[in-house]
Parts: structure tokens; sequence; C-alpha cells
């Protein structure tokens, strides 16, 4: 005598959730790619206007204004580009160093960057906030500490369990450590670190020796949000 079983399952509503996921990530990543082009639409709208302008202060406004819209688009270009909603923040910032280039050439300054360590990969709502406070970081290396002279910038990330540390250091000509902090970018930098990221930064300056600036994240404070 000869049996069978027979056991039949309908997958429909899984093929259904399969493809709204699909459906889901496309459109995710078509609208990083369009966010992506407009920012870089209007960073180009801000490098023309800067061209345009016969004021030295506007001009430089309307420029670090485009370096800002720039390095978000980064962000929002490297998430189009996969699945995921987390980013590769090393090659993320291998492009925002190149902004170094920019900022030095009109300041008539030759940098050499350097980088160590590793970021490794973070989360996009973490991306864009740390790719932004690292370009005013190096953007104020350049202008203001390096400005006119040939010098060094380094950037060191450290990666551990809990945090995410960063140093980045110049050898330019340094400040009194009673002005640092005042001005524009680093109230920007402020503002991302300590409030978008719930983190801490520090600034460490002697007059003549350079800038070292420190920020520090904890994981903790992410894995709430």
């Amino acid at each position: 005598r000869i049996g069978a079983i027979v056991l039949c399952r309908d997958v429909t509503e899984l093929r259904h959730q399969e493809r709204e996921l699909i459906t889901k990530d496309a459109t995710i990543r078509e609208i990083h790619h369009r966010v992506k082009n407009n920012l870089q639409t209007v960073a180009s709208l801000l490098r023309i206007q800067a061209r345009r302008s016969h004021s030295d202060e506007a001009r430089e406004s309307l420029n670090q204004a485009q370096r800002r819209v720039a390095a978000i688009a980064v962000v929002h270009d490297t998430l189009s580009e996969g699945l995921s909603q987390s980013v590769d923040f090393d090659a993320v910032f291998d492009r925002v160093l190149l902004l170094i280039a920019e900022v030095a050439s009109t300041h008539n300054t030759k940098v050499h960057p350097k980088s160590s360590g590793s970021f490794g990969v973070l989360p996009s709502e973490y991306a864009t906030p740390l790719a932004l406070a690292l370009t005013e970081l190096v953007t104020n290396a350049v202008e203001h500490g390096l400005a006119g002279r040939e010098g060094e910038v380094s950037i060191d990330a450290h990666r551990s369990v809990d945090e995410l540390e960063v140093r980045v250091r110049d050898n330019g000509t340094g400040m009194p450590e009673g002005k640092v902090g005042t001005g524009l970018g680093t109230q920007i930098v402020r503002t991302l670190i300590q409030g978008e990221l719930g983190g801490t930064i520090d600034w460490h300056t002697l007059m003549g020796q350079g800038t070292e600036v420190t920020i520090n994240v904890p994981f903790r404070w992410l894995r709430k949000r």
C-alpha cells in the first residue's frame, strides 16, 4: 500500500510583501537620488552667485554655504547607491576631504591632508550631521589655521563599542584659548555634535602650534532614537 502527503501553503501574501519591500527600497533610493540632485543644483547656484559677487565677504559666505550643501549631497549620493540605510562613512569622508583642495586654492594655501583610523558603517541620520560638522572643522583649519602658508591637517577616527572619537588637528598658527569657538562655523559644529548627536566637542589650541578639536559621540545615545 502506497500513501502520500501533500502540503500546500499559500505564499501569495508573502510574495506581495516581498514586492512591497522591493518597491519601498527602490523608492527610498530614488528619493535620495533626487535630493542629491537638488542639493547639487543649489550648490551650483551658490557657486555661480559667489563668482558674480563683488564683495569679498559675500563671496566667502556663499562659498561656505556651497560647501555645506555639497557635504550633505555626498551623504545622499552614497545612500542612493545601496539598499541599506546605513553609510560607509569612510567612503563619505574621503569625498568630503576633496573639499580641502578647493578651500586651499582660494586661500593661497598648500595643505597636506592625512587621515587615519576608521569611522566604519554609520546610520544615515548620524552620517549627515557628522559629515557637515567635519566639513566645517576641516574648512576652518585651512582657512584660519593655515591661511597663506603650507601645513598639515590630520583627521584621526577611533571607533569603540560605546563611542566614536574623531580628532582634527592642524599645525597652523593657532589662536589664544579664550578666542576659540566664537564664529558661525563653530556654532554650527556645536549644534550638530551636541544637539543632533548628543556628543561633546573640545577645542585645544596653543598660539603658534596649531589647533586640535576632539569630538566624542556615544553610540548608546543613537540607539535610543
